[in-house]
């Protein structure tokens, strides 16, 4: 005669109709395992707990519950599960307690509650409810009471597929969550250079709608909720970019004078290079000749220095060769719109560019009076190319524009910098 384990539990405890149907699959799963197959339902113990501790929410446990199960398993002297056999282990509650970290009993027989709820485990309750073994002559275990740990080895296959498609959605959530962080940044940014530029009235709008999308999501939000977010963060961050690229474009249509740049009169009559000593404004050491393009002599006026007669005004002198600056600074051409021909290419980019490192209007206009505008451009094109080591470029151009109003500034010593750490670079490639 088969001997038959108890199907209820000890004491005043009752049984239900899904633990009753449960404890009937078990043991039809654990017959089709007998009669043969590829499937021989034995699993890897610890990748189990380990999968299921990833799956925990699909099945409802708590991190405690699977602090309670890695102590049953503990006692199963095997790496293995065989769910084709009764797995059961017997230890008392004052050793399960020590190997829960101290649980508590009352919290234990919660959580092994939950156990048996979920399918994982099966009660075998003694006749006197105690846990316990018999062994006959041979030390051999002839009959066991406490847990079977077989429903968690029949669940190995359902386990595993719930841990990869939490780690799926976990992998998910988090290229959302990094998504919706970079959104939130640009629109944030776009919104805050409209605003100091004064590129229309809508911006004030824009941040209003902004600022509940800037809500920090819940840790335990679904991928649905942060989808809604990204994708609303999207068509946001599409508005916004389109009303700051018409602004811009309004204002290089109405406002820039890049066309007619050579024809500027500077009317500007304490420009500090009219009352600096020609010594002061000669640079420490001139640029090698041989870097200027063939046919081009080095002049002090080019320099931004005195000549003669005087600072020529803008109308007749450039900063520097138009060739040298772009060797120097090669970085600017690659944000003109066709390319840069002249000077008033340069100035119409320096302008753009200005924009996109963060430069205030207000920083740029007082460089612009202090240095002239060629000159200011090219500072901008220097900035640019020294963008990943200058933290705060508008803060910079403050700096040189006051060293300018004090009559401290050279432009030379800057672009020589750059070429010999250009030349340093290129060295170093080879």
């Amino acid at each position: 005669m088969t001997e038959r384990f108890a199907t209820t539990p000890f004491g005043g405890a009752r049984i239900s109709a899904a633990q009753f149907r449960h404890r009937e699959a078990v043991d039809r799963r654990r017959a089709e395992l007998n009669e043969g197959g590829n499937d021989t339902g034995r699993t890897e113990k610890w990748q189990l707990i380990r999968a299921l501790t990833e799956a925990r929410a699909a099945f409802g446990l708590s991190d405690r519950t699977i602090v309670v199960l890695d102590a049953l398993l503990s006692f199963h002297p095997e790496r293995e599960l065989d769910g084709s056999q009764p797995v059961i282990v017997f230890p008392s509650n004052a050793e399960l307690s020590l190997r829960s970290r101290g649980m508590a009993d009352a919290t234990l027989r919660r959580h092994l509650a939950a156990l048996v709820e979920a399918g994982l485990i099966l009660r075998r309750d003694s006749p006197n409810g105690k846990r316990y073994c018999r062994r006959d002559g041979y030390g051999e275990v002839e009959s066991a009471f406490g847990f079977d740990l077989s429903p968690l080895a029949l669940a190995a296959p359902a386990i595993h597929e719930a841990a990869e498609a939490a780690r799926a959605h976990e992998r998910l959530c988090r290229r959302l969550r990094g998504e919706i962080t970079i959104h939130q940044r640009d629109v944030a940014k776009i919104i805050e250079a409209g605003r100091e530029e004064g590129a229309g009235s809508q911006w004030e709008r824009f941040a209003m709608d902004l600022m509940p999308l800037c809500r920090r999501p819940g840790r335990n939000v679904s991928s649905y909720v942060l989808e809604e977010r990204r994708d609303a963060l999207v068509r946001l961050r599409a508005e916004v970019e389109t009303a700051y690229l018409n602004a811009l474009d309004n204002q290089n249509m109405s406002g820039t004078d890049a066309g007619s740049e050579r024809q500027y009169q500077n009317s500007n009559i304490d420009h500090p290079f009219e009352y600096r000593s020609e010594k002061e404004l000669k640079p420490k050491t001139e640029p090698d000749r041989k870097h200027l393009p063939d046919g081009e002599v080095w002049r002090e006026e080019e320099a931004g220095g005195l000549s003669e007669a005087g600072r020529a005004p803008e109308t007749k002198s450039q900063p520097v060769p138009l060739d040298y600056l772009l060797k120097t600074c090669p970085t600017l051409a690659s944000y003109a719109r066709d390319g840069i021909g002249d000077w008033g290419d340069v100035l119409a980019t320096a302008q753009l560019v200005r924009s996109m490192l963060g430069i205030s209007p207000d920083a740029w206009n007082k460089a612009c009076a202090a240095m002239g505008k060629l000159t200011a451009a090219v500072v901008i094109a220097a900035i640019l190319e020294r963008s990943e080591a200058i933290r705060s470029p508008g803060g910079y151009l403050r700096a040189l524009t006051e060293r300018a109003e004090s009559g401290r500034f050279s432009l030379l010593p800057m672009l020589t910098a750059l070429e010999r750490a250009g030349e340093k670079a290129a060295d170093g490639l080879n």
